[in-house]
């Protein structure tokens, strides 16, 4: 009998901390039990799959658009067929790009072909406490995310103040008829309370498709009328290279981010030194890394979020010579 896989949907808005729940994750996961990785970053480069800090882990990587929009929605599909069928973890943990609009994944791991191999079992919705309301009034993705969850991780708490953190819940209340809070720092919550503890029962008949079928079934279930394939908020993502060479640049260059530039993230060699740029909303953090081998594909690249306009301006901008176009 091939087990079944317990999903769990990690979700939250840009900057939210969903990497670092993520290893939270893998860190307290059974050695004995089977973990996956799905992964879906917004723009063209896979930047949060290797901050992932364990070497070894199968993963699958979606960029370029999110996993719940027609534009990638192909890939998605075919990567749960894949896992269904030849990886068959335990565990499946989903991270959705941060301008995902959640609302279909339950209605798509019960698609007729995936046999009832995946039983969902929870949606945690991360939430930076100190820029929810800015995110909430400006995309709706964050509404959406808010609409399917079901546990609420308001996490950077030490950034934010009790009546900004009871306005979160509020809003929250709003979309959602009971709730479930926890009020972190670093994304630290009872990972005991949700991970199943036994290997998940499956069915005894192999998952078998041909590639033709798969094919003409995608094609059919995109093409039907009752999907809801919504694509993301108005947001363009754009690769830039740091050309800069120390520490103080850096900090320069970030003093220089236009405002209206949602989400910039990137791992840039300063001085000899790894770093973590990290900018969501106006709010910056650098923050010194170990190097690892798995970013040395990502060293000197910086991916930057915002509406097509801004990211034009930014595209216009060369930040005293420290960033190139890719």
């Amino acid at each position: 009998m091939a087990a079944g896989t317990a999903v769990y949907l990690i979700t939250g808005f840009l900057g939210s901390g969903k990497t670092t729940f993520l290893n939270r994750i893998i860190e307290a996961f059974p050695e004995n039990r089977k973990l996956m990785l799905l992964m879906n970053e917004f723009g063209d480069v896979g930047l949060d799959g290797a901050l992932v800090e364990q070497d070894g882990l199968d993963m699958l990587e979606i960029s370029k658009g999110s996993i719940f929009c027609v534009c990638v929605k192909t890939d998605f599909i075919k990567g749960l067929m894949d896992i269904a069928r030849y990886t068959q973890p335990d565990v499946l943990l989903i991270e959705a790009t941060g301008v995902a609009n959640p609302s279909d994944l339950r209605k798509d791991l019960k698609l007729s072909i995936f046999q009832d191999r995946f039983q969902f079992k929870e949606q945690f919705c991360l939430i930076d406490a100190a820029n929810f309301k800015d995110a909430y009034d400006t995309f709706t993705s964050v509404e959406k995310q808010i609409e399917s969850a079901t546990v609420f991780i308001i996490n950077k708490i030490d950034a934010a103040d009790g009546a900004t953190i009871a306005g979160v819940k509020q809003i929250v209340a709003r979309h959602h008829p009971d709730p479930e809070f926890y009020e972190t720092e670093y994304a630290d919550i009872p990972l005991e309370k949700y991970l199943p503890e036994t290997v998940l029962p499956g069915t005894e008949d192999p998952v078998e498709i041909s590639a033709e079928e798969l094919d003409r079934f995608i094609d059919e279930l995109l093409a039907a009328p009752g999907s809801s394939m919504t694509p993301p908020d108005r947001l363009l993502s754009k690769t830039f290279i740091w050309a800069g060479k120390d520490l103080r640049q850096l900090e320069k260059m970030i003093t220089m981010i236009p405002a209206g530039v949602t989400r910039a993230k990137g791992v840039v060699n300063a001085g000899g030194e790894v770093f973590l740029l990290n900018c969501v909303m106006g709010q910056s953090r650098i923050e010194k890394i170990d190097p690892r081998e798995s970013l040395s594909v990502l060293m000197n690249k910086v991916v930057f979020i915002g509406p097509p306009e801004i990211i034009e301006d930014v595209s216009r901008m060369d930040f005293n010579g420290t960033l190139l176009h890719e």
